[in-house]
């Protein structure tokens, strides 16, 4: 008997196709995954996929699969073509550091038939720069905003910008800063209204719930 059931409904049900947490799994696992959607014709979105179990996997398994090692994000299948990709959301990323983050968040998007632009290295320890791209992210109905440290970024987003933001603390810091908690507290402390939270480096979730936003407008 297998140790895994795919959910093949779940896009019907929820809107969000059936996706695979690669943590804690072992490379036999995630190649069975793989094949059984193959097998069924299915697309399959991929995350937490480290860059030694790509590598790891069977030649044939790596060859299926359009891997990014930044994201750790990978999917078998075709996209939506890349005329029919909506737009409506964007990324903004406090710094480089956060870039995993929202390259997981972006390449989410892109599985789920969304543009979505990156605005990166635009923390509020030089607010010039997040002044710069203002109207380029007012532009946006969502944003998905990423920054660690104690992610001051969050609210003064909110307090710019007429779209929902959704926050998601990255565990990026050190010393009070590190592991992300203190930008955690920061989103859900947030003065600003509008600013939404999810989890620790939760890229993939922001960006399913961004989907869900925009689907819903």
């Amino acid at each position: 008997m297998s140790d895994f059931v795919m959910d093949w409904e779940r896009e019907g049900r929820t809107g969000v196709p059936e996706a695979v947490l690669c943590a804690s799994k072992s490379v036999a696992q995630v190649e069975a995954i793989l094949k059984e959607a193959a097998m069924a014709g299915r697309r399959l979105l991929f995350t937490r996929l480290e860059p030694a179990a790509f590598e790891a996997l069977a030649p044939e398994c790596r060859a299926m699969l359009d891997y990014d090692s930044l994201s750790r994000t990978a999917w078998c299948g075709s996209l939506p073509p890349a005329g029919a990709a909506r737009d409506g959301i964007g990324i903004v990323a406090a710094g480089t550091s956060d870039l995993p983050v929202a390259r997981e968040a972006a390449r989410t998007l892109e599985f789920l038939g969304f543009s979505a632009p990156v605005v990166a290295d635009v923390g509020v320890a030089g607010l010039w720069r997040l002044m710069r791209r203002l109207e380029e992210i007012r532009a946006w109905r969502v944003v998905i905003a990423t920054a660690g440290m104690e992610g001051a970024l969050f609210s003064v987003l909110a307090g710019l910008v007429d779209a929902p933001v959704i926050a998601v603390p990255t565990s990026v810091g050190y010393g009070v800063a590190a592991g992300g908690t203190a930008a955690l507290h920061t989103a859900l402390a947030s003065c600003a209204p509008g600013v939404l939270a999810v989890n620790i480096d939760n890229g993939f979730g922001a960006a399913a719930a961004a989907a869900k936003i925009l689907n819903k407008m």
